[in-house]
């Protein structure tokens, strides 16, 4: 896939604090990319830096092929949503909309056919005329979005562009912004802590954590084959349910936690040659069955419910197993209940598995 940002050993450093770290990345043109991590890890900054809204310390910047390190952000052919609206209050919809291209001097007709298309694309046309104290917060959000829109941009940066909304609105413009992204193909950053927000949107997430990417790939294989523990553990709600312990051969690899052993022969490892090593082994609660099912499943244990909390859709029960809390996820109609004596089974070819020191998966 073609570039359409390319981002070559990137540093920035404030002080004596080194925020992003030789960083490297590749975003291919049309492509829906987030950057998902926790705060401070240098996701807006990245973010940022690729705006042109701060000065890099180490590296270059290209989008489109064209080496824009160091040009102004007017000049770098990006349109960017922030957090805030950050939308003028004395101006209408439309007045906000129009206001850069007038300060860049397009001519009245273009500036009148491209407010008019970003509105109806975000379906805010009966709100041209009004001003941002008269909006909800869906549709300042629309109305921000519209004022990147309007440049006819390539690129498009989102920084957190719903964290001040609430949980349906955020819903209903999250898909809002991916349709909107099948219709443009244009290349999109987006930065989020929402685990949910980057799953759904991504055409792939890079993981970040203390200035660098942890991971870079599709929401299917971050979900599924997690780079390393951090990153387990990062996605997923409830979180992955960790044994600590080792991995030992004879009579084929298994993995042993206290009194428990694990068999790993339908694992698939990393490296075909792995050695025996202390591990942590993990599962996520979807992947854990109760009561009945369990009865099939390679792995049985015995536990109790400790705390029970229904979703409707589903529910969640943590079990403790022999010092051991797991979460595991049963269908929304189980009928389950704190101080319950259950099984609970899984299937270890559905684990991760990471090396104790290093966290890395094997």
């Amino acid at each position: 896939m073609e570039a359409s940002i390319s981002i070559k050993n990137l540093s920035l450093s404030f002080g004596a604090l080194d925020v992003l770290k030789d960083l490297n990345l590749d975003v291919g043109r049309g492509e829906f990319l987030v950057l998902l991590g926790s705060s401070g890890c240098g996701k807006s900054t990245l973010l940022n830096c690729i705006a042109g809204l701060l000065d890099v310390s180490g590296g270059q910047i290209f989008i489109g092929g064209r080496n824009v390190t160091w040009e102004e952000p007017s000049k770098r052919g990006i349109g960017m949503v922030f957090q805030s609206y950050a939308l003028y209050p004395q101006m209408t919809v439309a007045g906000n909309l129009s206001f850069g291209l007038k300060n860049a001097r397009v001519p009245k007709p273009e500036i009148e056919e491209r407010v008019a298309r970003a509105a109806k694309i975000l379906q805010i046309e009966p709100l041209l005329k009004r001003k941002p104290a008269a909006l909800s917060g869906g549709q300042r959000q629309r109305a921000a979005i519209g004022r990147a829109l309007v440049r006819d941009a390539d690129v498009f940066l989102f920084d957190e562009p719903l964290s001040n909304l609430d949980a349906k609105l955020r819903a209903d413009l999250r898909v809002e912004i991916k349709q909107l992204h099948q219709k443009l193909s244009n290349t999109m950053i987006y930065v989020t802590h929402d685990q949910i927000e980057a799953m759904t949107l991504a055409d792939r997430i890079a993981i970040m954590r203390g200035g660098r990417i942890l991971q870079l790939a599709s929401p299917k294989e971050i979900y599924n084959r997690p780079a390393s523990k951090y990153v387990a553990e990062f996605i997923g709600s409830p979180t992955m349910n960790f044994f600590e312990g080792e991995i030992i051969s004879g009579d084929g690899l298994r993995f042993v936690s206290g009194g428990h052993a694990f068999p790993l022969e339908d694992y698939a490892f990393l490296d075909s040659t792995f050695q025996p090593a202390p591990a942590w082994f993990g599962i996520r609660p979807e992947h854990m069955v109760a009561g009945d099912p369990a009865d099939t499943a390679p792995v049985r244990l015995q536990g109790r419910v400790e705390l029970v909390e229904p979703l409707g859709s589903d529910t969640l029960a943590r079990v403790k197993v022999d010092g051991h809390l797991l979460w595991v996820r049963l269908d929304g109609q189980a009928s389950v209940f704190p101080g319950d004596d259950i099984q609970v089974g899984f299937d270890p070819a559905r684990a991760n598995l990471f090396d104790k020191t290093t966290e890395d998966r094997l």
